[in-house]
């Protein structure tokens, strides 16, 4: 219902702050709202040749194609004079995001379809897993301790594998091959959800610890940096967990007393100090390396454990192949029902995510997106907070709408102020630790039909606050 209500606040305000702009005449055309193109000139007014002034219209007249090109500053895109078929089109800044009609159908072609092809590939292998019997194995494995974080899931249960390699891809920077393990892991919570329409406290302990983004190597940070020439492209790891692993700490403890959580378990207590053991001794490693060497091993970790989950589940199938005879199936034809399985979940979660990617082009094109940025900058200005922080807001703002767009604020805050500057150093940080929260909503509570999300919104809403406030007070500290 929040989702819902939210999602159709955006909606209305930004059409209604389109119409308004258009009537009192700060914009000249809607029709880039609703047909433009990412980094398209906007156009913003249209002359007959004699209105301009005579050094424009000689210029024009004189400029090769009848075009002319003024740089006003290097913090604003050029204004360009186009004239053709008697009129002057008079362009200026650039459009920060698809169209709503582009947004349809670049959702499809650039989400959807490599989603769906994703979800095939990891849904055939989880069926290997799950026939295998070898999910079960991880479960039992696992069940000490996932029982104190959900208690209203069952020892042994298949959901406990699922989660658990999940959370693993994300720790990896896997974003591909997490998406497709979480999903499963919310259809089998699901399973035992006593009210399907309404998320369990299970989902919501999962979601928001999903979506707190604990991450060791961040694989796109670093190469990010590396393309806008960083001097050290991996000086943000560090960083970077320290901000995710407060934020899902955060989750946890908020999540936690919500549902009375025993925080006070044993278990729960040598997991956490082991996993904390293991984040430093990593670090430790990491960062006596040299640069070439910290490339080298941030890029090939991920990469070699995904390969060996891959090779485990290939292998581990083919060892107890008896399992799928006995199944009446064989190794590949369960591979190929499971992909099938994958294909129909992309199907299902495509509306929920055409609905949420639309509602944010609206929102961002339509121009109250950058009035509400620059008044939280303004305000943080105004407390006496350096503009380098400030000027790196905008990703952390736009973080949990949208991961493409706050990608695009980021590399465009390390083009404009520099990798190596705090601006450029702290947007990292924010495009890291946080996830795009109203697009996994909508993802896999779509995926299972839940419609009553309860507290996960404001729950993930408010670890992002919690990770962008740890991330300025981390930035500050380190660099």
């Amino acid at each position: 219902m929040v989702l819902s209500r939210f999602w159709l606040a955006i909606f209305v305000s930004s059409i209604a702050f389109v119409i308004f702009s258009l009537c009192i005449g700060s914009s000249y055309t809607i029709d880039n709202v609703l047909n433009g193109k990412k980094d398209d000139p906007i156009l913003i007014s249209e002359k007959y040749l004699e209105q301009l002034p005579k050094f424009i219209m000689d210029s024009i007249k004189k400029a090769p194609e009848q075009t002319m090109i003024i740089n006003r500053d290097t913090l604003n895109a050029d204004t360009t004079y186009v004239y053709k078929a008697k009129t002057v089109k008079i362009y200026s800044g650039i459009q920060k995001s698809d169209g709503l009609l582009p947004t349809c159908k670049n959702t499809l072609l650039d989400i959807i379809l490599p989603l769906i092809a994703y979800l095939a590939f990891f849904c055939g292998l989880m069926q290997l897993l799950i026939i295998s019997g070898a999910s079960e194995k991880l479960a039992k494995a696992l069940s000490p301790v996932f029982v104190k974080v959900f208690p209203t899931v069952p020892r042994n249960h298949p959901s406990i594998s699922y989660m658990t390699l999940n959370f693993a891809a994300n720790f990896l920077g896997l974003d591909s091959a997490a998406t497709p393990f979480g999903l499963k892991a919310m259809e089998s919570l699901q399973e035992i959800n006593p009210e399907k329409d309404k998320a369990s406290d299970a989902q919501i302990m999962f979601m928001c610890l999903h979506a707190s983004g604990l991450t060791l190597i961040a694989t796109s940070i670093i190469g990010y940096r590396a393309a806008a020439n960083a001097t050290n492209p991996a000086d943000v790891m560090l960083p970077c967990i320290i901000t995710s692993f407060i934020g899902t700490i955060a989750a946890f403890l908020i999540v936690g007393i919500k549902q009375k959580i025993n925080f006070k378990s044993a278990s729960l207590i040598v997991v956490l100090m082991g996993l904390i053991a293991g984040i430093v001794g990593l670090l430790m490693y990491v960062n006596q390396l040299d640069l070439i060497g910290k490339n080298y091993f941030t890029s090939n970790l991920s990469a070699l454990i995904l390969v060996v989950i891959i090779a485990f589940t290939l292998i581990f199938s083919f060892v107890k192949e008896k399992k799928f005879v006995e199944a009446k199936t064989t190794v590949f034809e369960a591979f190929v029902s499971g992909a099938n399985n994958g294909i129909k979940t992309g199907v299902t979660i495509f509306p929920y995510v055409l609905g949420m990617l639309v509602a944010i082009s609206l929102f961002r094109n339509s121009g109250l997106f950058e009035i509400i940025s620059n008044w939280i900058a303004f305000g943080f200005s105004s407390m006496g907070v350096s503009k380098g922080i400030t000027d790196a807001l905008p990703v952390a703002i736009l973080r949990p709408f949208s991961s493409a767009g706050s990608r695009g604020f980021l590399i465009d805050s390390m083009n404009t102020f520099g990798a190596d500057s705090l601006t450029g150093r702290l947007s990292s940080i924010f495009q890291c630790s946080a996830e795009s929260t109203f697009y996994v909503i909508a993802v896999y509570f779509g995926s299972i039909n839940v419609k009553n999300t309860r507290y996960t919104l404001g729950t993930m809403l408010l670890v992002d606050l919690i990770c962008v406030i740890t991330a300025i007070f981390v930035a500050s500290w380190f660099f």
